[in-house]
């Protein structure tokens, strides 16, 4: 995938998929390259074009060069083209090819357009690094204002009301996600739990994908379903009084299926039974009792996300809003354009589960769920599997949320959210999208497919390796970080000089490029003054800052 982009409003699938469809893809959701990967897989498009005329031409000759390693050579009368294979994880395999020797990193192919040269090897970057970052760019905070869903008033013009419980998408019809069953449980002044006993409890079993349960308007507690199990199991305290209690149940779906057979045998929301443990009677089944429905939430009926709509109610301001954890609550706030042309997007980390808009365009889902998995480590090696190079173990799944510059006006643009939980408004922040600093870390052997000419053909070509660094668009080179030439460790933003480090090092690589958008720099003693370590492999690996333009 190139760019997967932004699963804006409702139509992120699954269900329980992010409303970042970023898919870490070299174009990401922003529009930005992605680097080392997009610039890495460039050069891998280059290379397989200049053998375009042998692939197209034969079926290839496949012949083994040692215990792990092979050759897929592909020989015609308009020319030859090899790719040596190494599937050893572990270790580098020197071969021999056509008379000619070549080293193969583990787990990793080389291309050869002439059978001869090496263009590229899948395992040796010899792109820069960018790394990103989110900033706010000292934007003013913005002034909240909120307005709670009403709860008390529910069921007052339900949707319709039937015995026992429904499939939540046959009565919301994918309307919204949200959708209420609601009931009433006549408690006797002589109950046990009102003269001290054992409290009373809640099970409700749903389809998914999330439960909110009310009861007389108070939020008792919500569960949640998972991709690998969408149903729930809630059990949770029933705070309930003598006289009439009304119990209400928010099911809110987060995303259709979109993989799979037979979607038509997907359930969602609250299927039961529903059942109210503790009682003098033991427990009491309230599954086929009288439900009413009422699809949406006020505020979406009142299209509080809408310029017109949030006008049409009184938002309560300042010291009101000092109960910011309130559960199904709307808050509204106006925003200035930032300037620049970096894209923007909403920090929601601060916040709990719910919905954004601006400008009554719909942002999308936002969920401040953390994520588990295994963090450990990355290597390429070896052969792919879903839950390999994991990162981001103990953050939220998402918590920048892209907002398209297109969707906003020069000024007082309206930002809407609607937060299930209860979260903190006053740390949402629209931030903006950059690359803070890039790095490279290049061997002088690395194979250089730019420099590679077809007029050459057949015949082993030496060049010269290059680091090249380059900034975004508005930015230039502020200052250099690391620079070693010669056998430096790590990788960006952990580099570390080796046993082998040319002292000129940093002071050729400001001289280079300091002020530049891009610089280049060859990698030889010559460039650097002097050979630090003959008959040893060197390389440079240098982190440059990024800033913008003055």
């Amino acid at each position: 995938m190139y760019h997967g982009g932004t699963n804006f409003g409702r139509t992120a699938g699954g269900p329980f998929i992010t409303t970042s469809y970023d898919y870490d893809a070299p174009i990401d959701e922003y529009g930005l390259v992605r680097e080392p990967k997009h610039s890495h897989l460039k050069e891998l498009h280059r290379a397989v074009k200049l053998c375009e005329q042998a692939l197209v031409s034969v079926d290839p000759e496949i012949t083994t060069l040692g215990t792990m390693q092979e050759a897929h050579v592909f020989r015609s009368p308009s020319g030859c083209a090899a790719f040596l294979a190494n599937y050893n994880s572990n270790s580098y395999a020197k071969v021999v090819f056509d008379n000619e020797n070549y080293s193969l990193p583990p787990w990793s192919i080389s291309i050869l357009p002439d059978c001869k040269n090496v263009v590229f090897n899948s395992a040796t970057i010899g792109v820069q690094t960018s790394q990103m970052q989110m900033w706010a760019d000292g934007a003013a905070s913005m002034m909240w204002e909120r307005y709670d869903e009403e709860v008390d008033s529910l069921a007052a013009a339900p949707l319709l009301t039937t015995t026992g419980l429904l499939e939540q998408l046959n009565v919301t019809r994918d309307s919204s996600d949200y959708l209420w069953y609601i009931t009433s449980v006549e408690i006797s002044p002589s109950e046990n739990f009102l003269q001290g006993g054992k409290p009373l409890s809640l099970s409700v079993q749903s389809a998914g994908h999330t439960l909110h349960v009310f009861i007389n308007g108070q939020l008792q507690g919500s569960a949640y379903g998972t991709r690998e199990d969408r149903r729930i199991k809630y059990n949770g305290m029933a705070n309930l009084r003598a006289g009439t209690n009304k119990i209400a149940l928010l099911s809110v779906a987060c995303g259709l299926p979109n993989v799979g057979v037979h979607y038509e045998t997907w359930n969602t929301g609250v299927v039961g039974p529903v059942v109210l443990h503790g009682l003098n009677e033991g427990s009491r089944d309230l599954t086929w009792q009288t439900w009413s429905y009422q699809v949406g939430l006020k505020g979406e009926q009142m299209n509080l996300n809408s310029i017109e709509g949030s006008s049409s109610v009184e938002w309560m301001q300042g010291s009101l809003l000092a109960q910011n954890q309130q559960p199904l609550a709307w808050y509204r706030a106006y925003f200035e354009t930032p300037t620049g042309d970096e894209p923007l997007a909403l920090d929601m980390g601060s916040m709990g589960k719910g919905q954004i808009w601006i400008n009554g365009q719909s942002i999308g889902r936002y969920w401040t769920a953390y994520a588990n998995g295994d963090c450990k480590g990355c290597s390429y090696t070896g052969t792919f599997r879903a839950p390999k190079c994991q990162a981001g173990c103990g953050q939220p799944t998402q918590r920048w949320y892209h907002v398209p510059r297109s969707w906003l006006q020069p000024t007082r643009n309206l930002l809407v959210v609607f937060e299930e939980l209860g979260g903190d408004s006053s740390k949402i922040a629209l931030v903006k999208r950059s690359v803070s600093s890039v790095c490279a870390d290049v061997s002088e052997d690395h194979p250089n497919i730019k420099k590679w000419q077809i007029e050459s053909y057949g015949e082993r070509e030496y060049h010269r390796a290059k680091v090249h660094l380059r900034c975004a668009p508005g930015q230039s080179i502020s200052a250099i970080k690391f620079a070693s030439f010669g056998t430096p460790m790590g990788t960006c933003g952990s580099f570390q000089q080796g046993d082998c480090h040319s002292a000129n090092s940093h002071t050729v690589l400001e001289k280079k490029c300091i002020g530049l958008q891009r610089c280049v720099v060859a990698i030889s003693p010559e460039s650097f003054g002097g050979d630090p370590c003959p008959n040893v492999t060197k390389r440079v690996a240098v982190e440059a800052v990024c800033s913008p333009t003055a």
